[in-house]
């Protein structure tokens, strides 16, 4: 079992930006690809980011691309993801969850944290 923690949501303006951290506890952490999620009011759970088990890769949704980053630290046990040029249309509850691979199905992520609401004001 892995537990994960997501914390740095809020309300921010158009054009700001957030860092949203993920904690996990359980499970080696570094054995999982993880990846974040979110899900707006009225829409299906879509992929953001994903990060492979040493960092070194990465994958992005093109919505988020340029904008934001996402990291991990193996040794704290935590995935980042810092989101610049924040826009109206990212608002949503955002995920992290972990993954024996990376991938952009959340059919492949095993572990979710709880969520956290990230809402940008026009």
């Amino acid at each position: 079992q892995v537990q994960l923690v997501e914390s740095g949501g809020g309300l921010v303006q158009t054009g700001g930006s957030l860092r949203l951290s993920c904690a996990a506890s359980g499970r080696t952490f570094s054995n999982y690809a993880m990846g974040w999620f979110r899900q707006a009011p009225g829409k299906e759970r879509e992929f953001v980011a994903a990060i492979g088990w040493s960092g070194g890769t990465t994958d992005y949704a093109d919505s988020v691309k340029g904008r934001f980053t996402i990291s991990r630290e193996n040794a704290k046990n935590t995935v980042s993801l810092q989101m610049n040029s924040l826009k109206p249309e990212d608002t949503a509850v955002y995920w992290c969850a972990a993954a024996a691979y990376g991938s952009r199905s959340e059919k492949d992520y095993d572990y979710w944290g709880q969520g956290t609401q990230v809402t940008v004001s026009s």
